[in-house]
């Protein structure tokens, strides 16, 4: 009734396999062997009260063994080994007998019997995993469900009817009726039943009808919600024109709410009478309402009201909701946030904080360089003058610090930057208060380590905030996003564990995820674009160098021709270089060192190439 936590169980280390499945045994099955005489008799003083109350919940895991657990005593009463070798899907007990029936991924179903805990019948129920069980009102039958459904005869393990099933395998599997519609034939227990399935992924719930003969193996009618069904409770039709209710409650957090008198075959799927939603009031901070998840639904003994379950799986609120289905919406505004403060105030009341004296010194941990001189404490006459009178005002923080007698300068690092301890209380001080300056500090540091301490000292609730964060500066220019990288990578390799148990982390992620895959698409793109234009430039650079070499005057300085050449030309070249003849052999050097600049030059260029042939015969 006040939605609290009322029993935990835990299970210890050795037997720590996932739970997969629960189940409460029927009221009064409880197992006679561990209890003694004496006890047995007050028992049965309290006889009715005792009866009502469910004590024995069996608990199916995910390596194939399934545990009985004592929410009265509060611990395990007994371990069921050795009957599947895989995932347990589903347990159901049978109403009479404290029989208990499992089924598993290993494609069998097996038949338990609880007082010895041994296997009583074990037999292959599909060719597929068995996702799905359900007993028959009267004991007889079983029916199982992979993808298609199956009915079984308890007694003699054989199948007596099938059913076409569904696409996906079958998550929830429920008898609709107990009696058949048409009272004209002796009841057999069986034919002229309804039952109801609903299979992961599928949209539609389908209704089955069971006859006398094996002819038709499909669905009667279908019921339509807008996602994938996750929770279903029903009131069951007892007498022949009841209505049955049923509520659905989607993955999408919505309630579907249906009410049909089942009578034989209907073509289109039935739509909803009632949709239920739970939304926040949105009036605190931000205007828009937020939509609360519903997580469960169960209708009340008296098949008018219905107990909703909702907001955080780990922190449900549990309410008492009557029914008006003459409206087709319902929305129902509750503000889940004060609910749970609300809750976690009461609850912690427990503490109480300390009153501390005026006098005394508190030291603040975590900053090094304390330098506090240590008093003597106070004698008693003080303690009594420092009781504050009634005009006097109270110390401003300013003095207080200066009462911690902190030497600032000494908490600085030699850097001006704070310690790693100080970064991480920094760092979320930021992302709480939105402020882009400490948080441009804290997250511009290069050095490797002060990012890792910082990230692994920082508190878990701001590992997404931090997330989102960088995620938006991600975005900016490349200079900041080679540093956020570093970031991301210390949150993604220490936070992993806290990550991966988030329910949500995909959309988390979504953002980033894309980021990245854009960023690695033009990789390989930038990686040619930047070969190519590394040619270029080599090139380009390659041939300034040659321009840059003074240029080489290329007329002949002297020309010497052989005697038997006309003489009346030579004369007259040997006056014009006359004057060049004096300066003969400067020239000459000149020559030299140009010409050998220009073989390193061309040597650069082309390789080892020799010199041109005019240059040759300069050497000459």
């Amino acid at each position: 009734a006040g939605s609290r936590l009322q029993h935990e169980y835990v299970p210890s280390a050795h037997l720590s396999a996932a739970c997969t499945c629960l189940a409460w045994a029927p009221a009064g099955a409880r197992q006679p062997p561990s209890k003694d005489g004496p006890q047995r008799k007050k028992r049965k003083s309290e006889a009715g009260e005792v009866d009502k109350q469910l004590d024995i919940l069996a608990i199916g895991t995910a390596v194939g063994s399934i545990l009985l657990y004592s929410t009265g005593k509060g611990e395990l009463q007994s371990k069921l080994d050795g009957g599947h070798d895989s995932r347990v899907n589903c347990v159901r007990w049978h109403q009479d007998n404290c029989c208990l029936y499992s089924c598993s991924d290993d494609k069998h179903i097996v038949e338990w019997n609880t007082q010895t805990c041994k296997v009583k019948c074990k037999w292959k129920g599909d060719n597929s995993s068995v996702t799905c069980l359900c007993i028959s009102p009267d004991g007889k039958m079983l029916l199982s469900a992979g993808r298609t459904i199956k009915l079984w005869d308890l007694e003699t393990k054989e199948v007596y009817r099938h059913f076409t099933g569904h696409a996906t395998s079958v998550s929830s599997l429920m008898f609709t009726t107990v009696k058949p519609m048409n009272e004209s034939k002796p009841f057999d227990g069986i034919t002229g039943l309804y039952f109801l399935s609903g299979a992961i992924h599928d949209r539609l719930l389908s209704v089955w009808y069971i006859r006398s003969d094996r002819k038709e193996k499909n669905a009667v009618m279908s019921f339509t919600v807008t996602d994938e069904p996750t929770f279903v409770d029903l009131t069951v039709s007892e007498v022949k024109e009841e209505p049955v209710k049923l509520a659905v409650v989607c993955r999408d957090g919505q309630l579907h709410l249906f009410e049909h008198i089942l009578n034989g075959y209907c073509k289109k799927p039935l739509t909803s009478n009632c949709t239920i939603q739970i939304a926040t009031p949105g009036n605190d901070g931000d205007s828009t309402p937020k939509p609360v998840p519903i997580l469960a639904a169960a209708f009340c003994t008296d098949k008018q009201s219905l107990l909703l379950v909702y907001g955080n799986s780990l922190q449900p609120v549990i309410e008492k909701v009557s029914l008006n289905t003459s409206e087709p919406h319902i929305c129902l505004v509750r503000d889940i946030q004060k609910v749970l403060s609300l809750k976690t105030d009461a609850a912690l009341t427990k503490v109480k904080t300390p009153v501390v004296n005026s006098d005394t010194k508190v030291l603040v941990p975590g900053i090094p360089g304390h330098s506090t001189a240590v008093k003597t404490p106070a004698s008693g006459k003080e303690k009594k003058k420092n009781k504050r009178k009634p005009g006097e005002t109270e110390e401003s923080i300013e003095e207080r610090l200066g009462a911690l007698d902190i030497d600032v300068s000494k908490v600085k690092t030699p850097g001006g930057l704070p310690q790693t301890d100080s970064f991480a209380v920094l760092l979320v001080q930021g992302l709480e208060s939105n402020d882009a300056e400490i948080l441009n500090k804290v997250l511009n540091t290069r050095k490797e380590n002060i990012v890792k301490n910082t990230v692994a000292r920082m508190p878990i609730h701001a590992v997404i905030p931090l997330l989102h964060e960088l995620t938006k500066r991600l975005q900016g220019n490349p200079y900041s996003a080679s540093l956020m990288v570093r970031w991301l990578k210390s949150v993604f390799t220490l936070h992993a564990s806290y990550l991966s148990t988030l329910p949500d982390l995909i959309p988390q992620l979504g953002m980033l995820y894309q980021l990245m895959e854009s960023r690695v698409k033009t990789l390989q793109k930038l990686s040619r674009l930047h070969g190519r234009l590394f040619i270029l430039v080599t090139q380009v650079t390659a041939s300034q160098t040659v321009q840059d070499v003074p240029e080489v005057n290329q007329t002949a300085k002297l020309v010497y021709e052989d005697d038997s050449s006309e003489e009346e030309g030579s004369d007259d070249e040997m006056i014009a270089d006359k004057d060049s003849d004096e300066n003969w052999d400067e020239d000459e050097e000149k020559e030299e060192q140009s010409d050998e600049q220009d073989m390193t030059v061309e040597k650069e260029i082309n390789g080892d190439s020799d010199l041109e042939p005019e240059n040759e015969s300069e050497e000459e």
